[in-house]
């Protein structure tokens, strides 16, 4: 089983000998169809006995290990968390410290059970870790009696009560919105005050205002069959941002955030993209890139944020090392030539692209881009929304160019032989081409314009360095601690025998300061590959991606993963991560 092909749990637990990959796989399919978490379903189906999971996950997320049946719990605290929601959860209140809430809860890793304790209390969350059993017997002690017995015809007869109803609705928005004054849409100005607000304008405020101050990097609102979720991506990883909000908002709140970004509210058959734009405190102001799709239950928002405030462009912040640097500087101040960027959507390409721009843009330069969307406007740089539907494509666009007298181009993605061959041919007469392609890693990025139908000695006398990135999640800072990682693991992640025996992962316990996901920001990370006379030969000799792989490593370049092992034993990120974000060598 390939790590990650199941799940983080599911694979730790193979690996640390506690169940078999066999044992993981059927439980994880019970999990998807019964919608339970998979260390109960690995409970209940005699895989694993509770004592030993309890434990596990004790010392592996660094969380400490309660016995509920020694312990005495104050019940004025069962107040603090409704019953429905503690049973759901499988958790329950424990004490009170300050301002910080404990918890005792089966699984530690269910971070949307947490979030929904902590929106509900309003209050921090200590999390400590006790089996469901011992949970379970707990709840039914401590919870009056009444409360219990009020919640059951509701189970029975719903199965679950699992969306806010309207008076917690309205208790969040007011909450939510306490602090945005002022939205800007365009040339229009509209102020929001929570006394005259209406209940859905100031609840998409608060989805957006809240998504702000979680740093989040885009927003998903998914219409589902009897309710609407709304998820944040906070440093790469989706997570439930509320509790479900009820069906019958849908239509309300999609139409208010297509109002918002001037797209067409009675048309519902069809993907719209929009914009918006606003004010949020002091911190300036900040654009929302909206875009809709109809789907079986509704349709589904994704709004990206593009924080102005958040956007550096200083190429020493990039991540790279010293090498990766030096040759991604080299490359760029060549007078001519094509530098690639290559990686999945949302790996920090555009990023990467527009610091080289950054450092290039000088008086007496003159600098065009072609891109879709325009994701930050760039002071000296002339910049070209592109729009396929009236045939400005990337291709026109750059045809164009060339009549413009540019000295750099940037072409947002090669998507097709056309762009590809004007990019080539603008590169071998003068120009410096920057551009990006979806591909897995750099030396597959050869094979990809090859496919294209770019001869081989076109790409060789025109590409002069491609970067392959992604990124991955930091280790918070205020929870890091050391992580027990096998043999075993190490050496399969690519870790060197020599180092084995000295190699430290470290690994985030989960705190306040990082909602307890153990992350807090992210790094990238470079797979650099200057095309230099060894690998021009290769590429002209028809060499195959591992073959333009194997030399540029005997030349020097760092893979993806060799990058990720650097930042692990560095204390930056964690084994999880590098797993996660990159293949194997």
């Amino acid at each position: 089983m390939a790590a990650g092909s199941i799940s983080v749990l599911g694979e730790l637990l193979v690996q640390n000998g506690i169940v078999t990959a066999k044992h993981v796989e059927e439980a994880f399919n019970v999990s998807k169809k019964e919608g339970k978490r998979l260390g109960s379903v690995l409970v209940k189906m005699g895989y694993v006995k509770e004592e030993t999971l309890a434990d596990f996950f004790s010392k592996q997320y660094k969380v400490p290990i309660i016995d509920l049946s020694k312990y005495q719990v104050d019940t004025e605290l069962m107040k603090k968390v409704p019953f429905e929601r503690a049973k759901r959860n499988v958790l329950i209140p424990i004490t009170m410290e300050g301002d910080a809430l404990r918890i005792a809860i089966a699984d530690p890793t269910n971070n949307p059970a947490i979030e929904d304790v902590k929106f509900i209390t309003r209050m921090k969350i200590a999390v400590h870790v006790a089996t469901e059993s011992s949970i379970m017997r707990a709840i039914e002690q401590y919870y009056p009696k009444t409360e219990q017995q009020k919640a059951a015809p509701v189970v029975a007869k719903s199965q679950e009560k699992t969306t806010l109803d309207m008076s917690e609705i309205d208790k969040l928005i007011k909450k939510t919105t306490s602090n945005l004054t002022v939205v800007e849409q365009r040339e229009e100005k509209i102020s929001f005050k929570d006394a005259d607000a209406a209940p859905i304008i100031t609840l998409v405020n608060g989805i957006l205002m809240n998504a702000i101050n979680d740093r989040a990097s885009d927003i998903h609102i998914e219409p589902r069959e009897k309710e609407i979720v709304v998820r944040y991506r906070v440093d790469g990883v989706l997570k439930q941002a509320f509790p479900p909000f009820p069906d019958h908002i849908k239509n309300p709140l999609v139409s208010r955030i297509k109002i918002m970004s001037r797209l067409d509210i009675s048309e519902r058959r069809i993907p719209q993209d929009g914009r918006i734009k606003i004010k949020f405190g002091e911190s300036g102001e900040i654009d929302f890139r909206v875009s809709t799709l109809p789907l079986q239950f509704g349709e589904k928002v994704v709004m990206r944020i593009l924080d102005k405030s958040n956007l550096n462009l200083d190429l020493n912040a990039l991540g790279f090392d010293d090498t990766q640097l030096n040759d991604f500087v080299e490359a760029i101040e060549k007078p001519y030539g094509m530098v690639l960027v290559t990686g999945p959507t949302g790996s920090g390409k555009t990023t990467t692209l527009y610091s080289g721009l950054s450092h290039l843009n000088k008086p007496g330069v003159n600098i065009i881009t072609a891109e879709d969307p325009v994701e930050y406007n760039l002071v000296g740089i002339n910049q070209v929304q592109v729009k396929p539907e009236v045939g400005l494509t990337f291709a026109a666009a750059l045809r164009s160019f060339l009549r413009q007298d540019p000295d750099i181009i940037l072409v947002g993605e090669i998507r097709d032989q056309e762009t590809a061959e004007i990019g080539v041919k603008a590169a071998l007469t003068g120009h410096l081409v920057l551009s990006t392609l979806h591909t897995n890693d750099a030396p597959n990025t050869i094979t990809r314009l090859l496919n294209i139908g770019i001869e081989p000695f076109l790409v060789s006398s025109s590409v002069i360095l491609i970067i392959a990135q992604r990124l991955a999640r930091r280790i918070c800072k205020n929870c890091k601690i050391e992580q027990n990682i096998t043999e075993k693991v190490l050496l399969k992640a690519g870790v060197s025998p020599d180092e084995v025996s000295d190699f430290k992962c470290y690994v985030g316990g989960g705190c306040e300061v990082c909602n307890n996901t153990g992350y807090k920001g992210r790094l990238a990370l470079h797979e650099v590959m200057p095309i230099r006379t060894e690998l021009k030969e290769t590429i002209l000799s028809g060499g195959t991606a591992e073959d333009i792989k194997r030399e540029a490593v005997k030349l020097g370049m760092k893979t993806l993963r060799q990058s990720g092992l650097k930042r692990v034993k560095e204390g930056i990120t964690s084994i999880d991560e590098v797993f996660r974000s990159t293949f194997g060598d």
